[in-house]
């Protein structure tokens, strides 16, 4: 693959890393801080959107020649979003209000080409089966997950142990809807 311009990752997780990498593309990682900030009155769905268009904004130094790409991922249960949880016991809780249910994760995208912004997000349906409680507590003190949001990676134990149903991108719980974001970047490439 040989692309025509350079790429800028706006992201410091390793999942969203291992997909872009493993799609192809050559890019270098450059993390920004946000506020992270949305009205409480936004469209639940639209929040990621909003998230990663600000994290792409933190670059107005950048011009055409460089490509950046942001995004962000929100777990949707109950009409809440839950974000990364700031302890045990909130994981805890999150997968437990997860278990033998279903939930929309979205993740937002945003490609920065100069001062041109595309924003898009794709949503995936996850139903995860019953889970025990001794489940739930061993992923979480095994693998720690504070850094996703929703308590949870799908590429993990919980993930494989417990969820029986995906409607859509398995991609797009993992942090990046690699489809999506490789037919926006198809003009700066050639094969």
């Amino acid at each position: 693959m040989i692309q025509n311009k350079k790429i800028i990752l706006a992201s410091g997780s390793p999942r969203r890393q291992e997909i872009l990498a493993q799609a192809g593309f050559k890019f270098e990682i450059i993390v920004r801080p946000t506020t992270e900030h949305f009205s409480e009155n936004e469209l639940l769905e639209k929040v990621p959107e909003i998230l990663a268009k600000e994290k792409a904004e933190q670059f107005p130094e950048i011009g055409e020649d460089t490509i950046v790409i942001s995004a962000d991922t929100v777990v949707i249960a109950n009409q809440t979003i839950l974000n990364k949880p700031q302890n045990r016991q909130e994981a805890i809780e999150m997968l437990t209000l997860l278990q033998n249910n279903t939930h929309k994760v979205v993740t937002g995208v945003c490609i920065k080409n100069g001062d041109n912004f595309d924003v898009f997000s794709d949503t995936t349906e996850v139903r995860f089966s019953p889970i025990s409680n001794a489940e739930i507590e061993y992923y979480v003190d095994a693998y720690k997950p504070f850094d996703k949001a929703g308590a949870y990676g799908v590429q993990e134990f919980i993930g494989m142990i417990g969820i029986d149903k995906i409607e859509g991108s398995f991609y797009t719980v993992m942090g990046l809807p690699i489809h999506k974001v490789y037919q926006k970047l198809k003009p700066f490439i050639s094969i």
